[in-house]
């Protein structure tokens, strides 16, 4: 099978900071839910099926961060993978002190099952770029919602 990769919003952000950046310990992200939805009449015929996702960013650390940048990796079964990077998280930067957490839901539409993973970049508050890993889940497009 051929694989074919797109990428959207490459951002300058982004590239800097993964050449100098470490994951820090305690800051954790946690897919708090997955919800499937398929609206034929709202959605496109290509990308039917919607998939809501719920994250939770804690901060268990000892550093005050700023969020400002991500990196989205799609893994369609199909073959093609899509890299969607972009400044600020839903439009935010969020500051997460510690013992304190940020959360937000977004959406990807698709008309195939695929896994996504990904990374979010800022800085903490000695000025250090630093990330966290988005946690590899599955978009499963259950068989009766199929299209084929």
């Amino acid at each position: 099978m051929e694989t074919h990769s797109r990428l959207y919003g490459l951002s300058p952000v982004v590239e800097k900071m993964q050449n100098d950046s470490i994951e820090l310990d305690g800051l954790e992200v946690i897919i708090d839910r997955l919800v499937h939805h398929k609206d034929p009449i709202k959605f496109s015929e290509k990308t039917p099926h919607a998939f809501i996702y719920f994250l939770t960013i804690k901060n268990d650390s000892n550093r005050t961060v700023t969020l400002i940048a991500r990196k989205w990796v799609i893994s369609n079964f199909d073959g093609e993978t899509l890299v969607i990077e972009g400044d600020k998280i839903v439009g935010q930067t969020p500051k997460i002190a510690p013992g304190d957490k940020f959360s937000y839901n977004s959406y990807h539409l698709t008309a195939v099952s695929g896994r996504a993973e990904g990374s979010f970049h800022g800085i903490d508050d000695t000025q250090q770029h630093i990330h966290v890993k988005i946690p590899l889940f599955e978009m499963l497009i259950p068989e009766s919602d199929a299209c084929y």
